[in-house]
């Protein structure tokens, strides 16, 4: 079945008779010096599409929205061209795209984000009893980190060795590299901070990016590899189609979604 909004016609919607919508969440922002400003975008897609083309495949009647491509941006502001929507501004706009899901008859909604300065959860909170859309999240990056060790060797936060290795699967073209095919990337440390509550996590900040790391990147990226991107591809992918195709067939009733 035909489910990629960008690539399909009207008769394509008209006979999809799709019962849930993925709307995904990107950004535009520095990873480094050796991923695109896009990166977390062409993950959210590439994401979207393995989830939605397996979880149809399942017999879900699933939908794949185009890829917002601004996030927020507050504590990039130092770095050029980090492109911002306050989060005011986001839940302005996802309001209105939701009403048009909801026009359509699709009451069921699944926010999947790549970006983590997108709080959406906040988002679900506003919207919760102001229309009649089921919305769910997932931060498909916090999703998998149960499993994190057992594929990646290094911890990262923005830029390094998972998301490097989902660009060097699905998007190689757009990886920055040297002569040598090494990554034209720093080591990705993080600049520590003064109190200890902050550097263990018990208080928290919205971190200055430029402050805390050299070129944006946090986390040592050069141990990626292809191959363990098409692993946590997998992971996300084992994951959540099934729950795609499972939402899909569900009924809504006041009880919803509680057993």
């Amino acid at each position: 079945m035909k489910s990629i909004l960008e690539e399909i016609t009207l008769t394509d919607v008209r006979d999809g008779d799709f019962r849930v919508a993925v709307l995904p969440f990107g950004a535009t922002e520095p990873h480094n010096l050796h991923l695109p400003y896009g990166t977390d975008t062409m993950e959210s897609r590439c994401i979207g599409r393995a989830v939605c083309e397996a979880a149809n495949a399942q017999g879900g009647r699933v939908v794949l929205l185009p890829t917002i491509p601004y996030g927020t941006e507050t504590n990039m502001n130092a770095l050029p061209l980090a492109m911002n929507l306050n989060p005011s501004t986001m839940l302005m706009v996802v309001k209105d795209l939701v009403e048009s899901i909801q026009r359509a008859g699709i009451r069921k909604i699944v926010f999947l984000n790549s970006h983590g300065g997108n709080e959406l959860k906040p988002i679900l909170r506003e919207l919760h009893g102001q229309c009649a859309s089921q919305i769910f999240l997932c931060n498909w990056f916090q999703m998998v980190r149960d499993r994190y060790h057992e594929i990646f060797d290094v911890a990262e936060d923005h830029a390094g060795e998972m998301e490097t290795s989902l660009a060097l699967a699905y998007f190689p073209d757009f990886v920055a590299l040297e002569d040598d095919n090494s990554l034209r990337a720093d080591s990705g440390a993080r600049r520590p901070m003064r109190f200890e509550a902050l550097n263990e996590g018990w208080v928290s900040i919205t971190r200055p990016w430029h402050l805390l790391t050299t070129n944006s990147g946090s986390g040592n990226p050069h141990a990626a590899t292809a191959e363990k991107g098409r692993a946590v591809m997998d992971l996300i992918v084992q994951r959540i189609a099934p729950f795609l195709a499972e939402l899909s067939q569900a009924e809504i009733d006041d009880q919803f979604p509680f057993a």
